[in-house]
């Protein structure tokens, strides 16, 4: 048995403007409990590094209360950093995919970057609750997004709901990857091939 992390130690360290001593502080608040952990990861999403605000967020995923809830919101839609808004996205979903999705679907259609948007694809795409109308509703915005890998990743969701979903989904699914066979990018038309063969 591990001896509870010094949470003192850990807040100077997390507050010291040093990411080679913040980050491993919040690594070690896997050891605290959400009541601990929660405050610390709190502080650490205010620091100047975005990697220090980026892992804060992974551990808002795993620490979950209210508190942290507000403050990933907060950060999927102002951080100044997509690394950061697209922890923060991932983080959501942690919190259960009903109450994130909202917030997750309106993140997707303001947020352009590609890295934010792939985030949000791949976290609501891996959650066990996600439903087809939902990955549908998700794909289908990706499909028309201007990036490449964004529309990439779309696409892998369409070629699921073709093969997993009930009709019509899956013939919506089908239709939409049929026409992104004539997608510009090879990486939209692969996904697209790959998706049309099942």
């Amino acid at each position: 048995m591990s001896n509870p992390p010094d949470l003192q130690q850990l807040r100077d360290a997390i507050t010291c403007g040093d990411p080679g001593r913040s980050m491993p502080a919040l690594v070690a608040l896997r050891e605290a409990g959400v009541e601990e952990a929660v405050p610390l990861l709190l502080l650490g999403l205010e620091q100047e590094a975005f990697l220090v605000r980026s892992l804060s967020c992974a551990g808002l995923g795993v620490k979950r209360n209210e508190a942290g809830w507000q403050a990933l919101v907060r950060a999927v839609e102002h951080d100044a950093d997509a690394n950061v808004r697209a922890e923060a996205a991932n983080s959501l979903v942690s919190h259960g995919l009903e109450r994130a999705w909202p917030l997750l679907l309106e993140a997707f259609r303001r947020d352009d970057h590609w890295l934010v948007r792939c985030s949000v694809l791949s976290a609501v795409a891996e959650h066990p609750d996600a439903c087809s109308e939902k990955l549908l509703e998700l794909a289908s915005l990706a499909v028309d997004a201007g990036d490449g890998t964004v529309r990439a990743g779309g696409a892998e969701i369409l070629g699921r709901l073709v093969k997993q979903a009930q009709e019509p989904t899956a013939s919506a699914a089908r239709a939409m990857l049929q026409r992104l066979q004539a997608d510009d990018d090879h990486r939209v038309v692969a996904a697209a091939l790959n998706g049309l063969q099942g």
